[in-house]
């Protein structure tokens, strides 16, 4: 089996001072001959106190690369290639897929938190609130006494909004939205420098994803942290993100500042992840499902992936896969990267084709 999976390496404005860079990382699926390619050398920068949105459809790899980064993606995944910088507070940088099992194990909670999805049924229903946070603690920080653990476990839970009296109940005794604030709570635990938010809001109603997202909010505010928000839902992301990364088909199609890419988005992806939701405020406006299914990634060809449910494609769609590359036009932010054959003349003309302009829904006019 070869090192790196097909793709290419993808380029990125880098944060002026990152805390988390995931560069070229590669993930494949399967032990025999034949692996299916989920992630094709994807590659994220994420700054210091930075809210970063992850978005796209279900299957586009947003929680492997979550799982991968953090070195918890269960068989058959395994990681092909790649890096995953993480740079401490004192300025030391790390490969956290270089680590062996202890400093693993050391830096997980402490340098790196997961909320999992569907993490408010990740409690153990038969404990009580205030023991489960408790033993969290206590299994990073054994000379942490049991009493002094339960009172930083009511610091957390009082951090959160949830009344320290809380900490003698058990899971079932608390409604969906306080159980995903208590699992908040726990990956704050250890004062991490990075929060992975792998479908925080799932199963809640709309009036509580609003209260999830103004809590990590102003948490991220008061602590300092970084985040790293993954969701399908674009709109959700406008009201905490301060930039977007879309992903599709296992790699990243369109990197941008937030209102960038709710304002004018110029991958058609991107446009078409914003209109098949209805957003949280501002004016109404007619939904738009996304024609046809995400692309089988073990029966890729050589193209574009987006290609065949883009209403943009040409003919050099079929022959190419567009790299991310900066349009850096006028009136557009110099950060913005965007994997679109529509923004790269230099890559149609390198097949043979000749270019087409960019369309009106995909420019800044």
């Amino acid at each position: 089996m070869t090192l790196a999976a097909p793709g290419h390496p993808q380029r990125l404005a880098p944060a002026s001072d990152p805390v988390l860079e995931i560069k070229n990382l590669s993930v494949d699926y399967g032990y025999d001959d034949d692996p299916v390619h989920v992630l094709r050398q994807v590659s994220l920068t994420l700054g210091r106190g930075e809210v970063l949105g992850l978005a796209g459809e279900s299957g586009c790899g947003k929680s492997t690369l979550a799982y991968a980064a953090t070195r918890l993606l269960p068989p058959p995944g395994l990681i092909t290639g790649g890096e995953v910088l993480f740079t401490d507070r004192s300025g030391v940088k790390t490969d956290l897929l270089r680590l062996n099992d202890t400093q693993l194990r050391a830096s997980r909670w402490q340098d790196l938190a997961i909320v999992f999805q569907g993490a408010m049924n990740s409690l153990n229903p038969v404990y009580r609130i205030g023991r489960q946070i408790a033993d969290a603690i206590r299994a990073h920080e054994p000379k942490t006494t049991q009493k002094e653990a339960l009172e930083r476990a009511a610091e957390l839970l009082d951090l959160v909004g949830i009344s320290p009296d809380r900490l003698r109940s058990y899971p079932h005794q608390l409604s969906g939205g306080m159980r995903q604030r208590v699992m908040i709570a726990m990956a704050l635990a250890l004062d991490p420098q990075v929060l992975i938010m792998d479908e925080p809001t799932t199963a809640l109603d709309v009036v509580m994803q609003r209260q999830i997202v103004e809590q990590i909010a102003e948490l991220r505010d008061r602590l300092g942290f970084s985040v790293i928000f993954i969701t399908h839902d674009v709109s959700l992301l406008i009201e905490i993100a301060d930039r977007i990364a879309i992903m599709y088909a296992g790699e990243i199609v369109e990197d941008a500042p937030a209102l960038d890419v709710y304002n004018k988005p110029r991958h058609p992806y991107s446009s078409a992840l914003l209109h098949s939701f209805p957003p949280l405020r501002g004016p109404r406006r007619e939904l738009v499902g996304i024609p046809g299914s995400p692309p089988d990634l073990a029966r890729l060809g050589g193209g574009c992936p987006f290609a065949d449910r883009c209403a943009f494609a040409f003919d050099a769609c079929s022959k190419v896969n567009p790299e991310l590359v900066f349009p850096n036009v006028a009136g557009d932010d110099p950060r913005r990267s965007v994997a679109c054959l529509r923004h790269d003349p230099a890559a149609v003309r390198a097949v043979g084709e000749e270019p087409l302009p960019v369309p009106a829904e995909l420019s800044l006019t």
